[in-house]
């Protein structure tokens, strides 16, 4: 019996000094497959440009679609604020003004936004020009005498007393498309017929000779929050304008 006992402890002991010597190898694989190279890529975050994401986001976090603001015109808006901020086009980089003509102006189609802290500072109504069409602007024109809105991207600049009261030069930024806004007197002002109270009656706003008209009373606290050097962008979803601008296609 004795030596029945003994044998089985040998055993034992044996059997346990085997498992103690294997151990390390069992679990070697497992820690080889977490510090695999493999293994780590997939779960690395790839590197994304903040400032680039930052400005991209803006789009839902303000849930700007709900207010009507086209994507396209919004990503087009980024892509040529961050080519104009680069050129030194644009020297107030804390805001930036979205006109979305894809809209007609029955609709809040001005959008201003503070990029700084991610806010809608105004969205309100804004006219066309007279030759560019009635409730919607379909036609397009940096001539003269046209009577007709122009598109692109312009730089806002220094403020006057003028016949329609406090208004703001513009400086359009893309030749032969908006560069003869000087010229034209192309400026934002307030005007009486951009206002519900017109819309009511009419179906649709009063229209300009070509300036992008805001109502009577935004137009002060608009054009002082985006006044000297910041982004104003003209947006319709116009092939000949599209394929021609060399911000757009930078």
């Amino acid at each position: 019996m004795k030596k029945f006992r003994s044998k089985n402890v040998y055993l034992f002991f044996s059997a346990l000094v085997a498992f103690m010597v294997h151990l390390p190898f069992a679990f070697s694989g497992t820690r080889a497959h977490f510090t695999n190279n493999n293994f780590r890529s997939s779960i690395v975050t790839p590197v994304i440009n903040k400032k680039e994401s930052s400005l991209n986001i803006i789009y839902d976090s303000l849930k700007l679609n709900l207010c009507g603001l086209s994507e396209h015109a919004f990503n087009y808006a980024i892509k040529g604020f961050e080519y104009l901020k680069a050129k030194g086009k644009i020297t107030n980089e804390n805001v930036i003004s979205i006109v979305d003509f894809t809209k007609p102006s029955s609709q809040k189609r001005l959008f201003v936004i503070d990029i700084k802290n991610c806010k809608v500072l105004f969205n309100t109504y804004v006219a066309h020009g007279q030759g560019s069409g009635q409730a919607m602007a379909t036609a397009f024109s940096n001539n003269a005498e046209s009577y007709q809105s122009s598109l692109g991207f312009y730089s806002t600049a220094n403020t006057y007393m003028g016949k329609n009261g406090y208004s703001m030069h513009l400086d359009g930024l893309e030749i032969g498309i908006n560069d003869q806004a000087e010229e034209r007197a192309i400026v934002m002002h307030g005007a009486p017929y951009v206002s519900e109270s017109f819309i009511s009656t009419k179906g649709f706003l009063g229209r300009s000779w070509g300036c992008p008209a805001v109502p009577q009373q935004l137009n002060k606290p608009i054009i002082d929050k985006i006044k000297n050097g910041s982004c104003l962008f003209i947006f319709s979803e116009n092939n000949r304008y599209l394929q021609h601008s060399k911000i757009l296609n930078s």
